[in-house]
């Protein structure tokens, strides 16, 4: 026996000696790239100027969402096409922004965290767009709280979301929460800034949007995935399902054969239809939201929450609550939100207790950094704006902080020294 395995393993050493350079060297090739790229992303990432602006709405705002549409289109031309010096050695790739809804004891913060070549990018859209809006640049709130967490003081929940449905179906949209009597749009965002005013002392939640511009191939998704839907790309038959239908041909017709020789019958194909009739109402709904997304700009979309609180303060029915309130963007006929089972921090059974408390750390520093690491959602601009923008003072809580008074441009006769 054990000279029939040494016999073997001299067999698999023999046709190694002779064939490894076939194989080595490409995978050592991978495994070097991968590793320079990644070292070469991180210190191109640690060498930009990284800014945080705290967005302060007016108090009298009543606008929809559609305006900070804008805003997501002038960031969709941060794009740019690096040249291969650049890529490689120098380790560029596409800037990110984060979109950042936190609740603090209680109170609401709007935060954007962007380079700082694109703060003034930003703040244009935003003071076109929202005239008595305040920006104000301001330290990172992630540092409030202890480096670790877990610890004895403090604990955290924690999860990254991903689609439920393929990419290029889109989620609710502001659209769909219009009242069809008097044609006025209920906030998306009422029910998780609601959520976030009800945190009491030692409590937070930190809800954030990674974008990245994307562009290469998404008309291409999209468009495929509607002939698919509407069958215009048609499945060719395997052997194994060629073989089944010509075994139940054979078999259904074997009376016949003791009087008549077998004959495979020729699958016939239904007569096309138009489409109208071949789709429900529901996929024809599908596939207008389809459609009608697919002229915008779309973002790669690192979406997660963090919900930490102090020990002695720790509930985890804010957890649901808030989860609860992303339900509202779902549709049985359109996209929906899970959260990610890799990331999600809930104990496992081997090791359980440490396995969290990694998880739990892990997903901190991710969101500390902006990481964009792990499962993304692909968002247009009509989806991000549903997701982040100024928010109808009307119908939010009262917790949200708003300015004071409306600013104003001085007289342009105001005599200076």
């Amino acid at each position: 026996m054990f000279d029939q395995v040494f016999a073997q393993f001299s067999v698999i050493g023999s046709v190694f000696s002779s064939s490894w350079f076939l194989f080595l060297p490409p995978m050592f090739w991978f495994l070097f790239k991968t590793i320079w790229m990644d070292y070469a992303n991180g210190m191109w990432n640690s060498k930009q100027n990284w800014v945080v602006l705290e967005i302060i709405p007016p108090r009298d705002i009543e606008k929809s969402p559609y305006p900070m549409e804008s805003l997501f289109y002038g960031i969709a031309g941060e794009i740019k096409t690096p040249n291969s010096l650049e890529k490689y050695c120098d380790g560029y790739f596409d800037p990110s922004t984060s979109f950042e809804l936190v609740g603090d004891q209680g109170r609401v913060h709007f935060y954007v965290r962007t380079q700082r070549n694109f703060q003034h990018l930003i703040e244009s859209h935003l003071y076109a767009q929202y005239p008595g809006v305040e920006i104000v640049e301001v330290s990172d709130y992630v540092y409030d709280v202890p480096r670790l967490i877990p610890n004895k003081d403090w604990d955290l929940w924690g999860t990254d979301f991903e689609l439920v449905d393929a990419e290029p179906v889109p989620i609710r949209t502001y659209k769909y929460f219009e009242e069809s009597v008097t044609g006025k749009m209920i906030d998306p965002l009422a029910g998780l800034i609601e959520v976030m005013g009800r945190l009491g002392p030692g409590q937070k939640i930190w809800f954030q949007l990674v974008t990245q511009p994307k562009m290469e191939g998404w008309k291409k998704e999209a468009k495929a995935y509607i002939d698919q839907l509407v069958g215009r790309t048609k499945k060719s038959p395997g052997l194994m399902d060629q073989l089944k239908a010509d075994l139940k041909d054979v078999f259904g017709n074997i009376g016949a054969g003791f009087s008549a020789p077998v004959e495979f019958a020729k699958k016939q194909d239904a007569p096309d239809q138009p489409i109208e009739f071949k789709l429900t109402p529901g996929e024809k709904q599908t596939l207008k939201a389809i459609e009608e997304n697919i002229g915008k700009n779309v973002f790669s979309v690192k979406m997660r929450f963090l919900y930490l609180g102090r020990r002695e303060t720790f509930d985890k029915s804010f957890v649901s609550a808030f989860i609860g309130g992303l339900k509202q963007f779902a549709d049985q006929n359109l996209n929906s939100f899970k959260p990610n089972d890799i990331s999600k921090t809930y104990p496992s059974y081997l090791f359980g207790t440490a396995r969290l408390r990694q998880r739990q750390r892990k997903i901190l520093n991710r969101y500390r950094s902006r990481s964009g690491e792990g499962v993304k959602c692909v968002f247009s601009t009509e989806e991000m704006a549903t997701l982040y923008h100024m928010p109808d003072m009307t119908v939010v809580a009262p917790s949200l902080q708003y300015t004071l008074a409306k600013q104003g441009s001085p007289p342009v006769n105001l005599p200076i020294e």
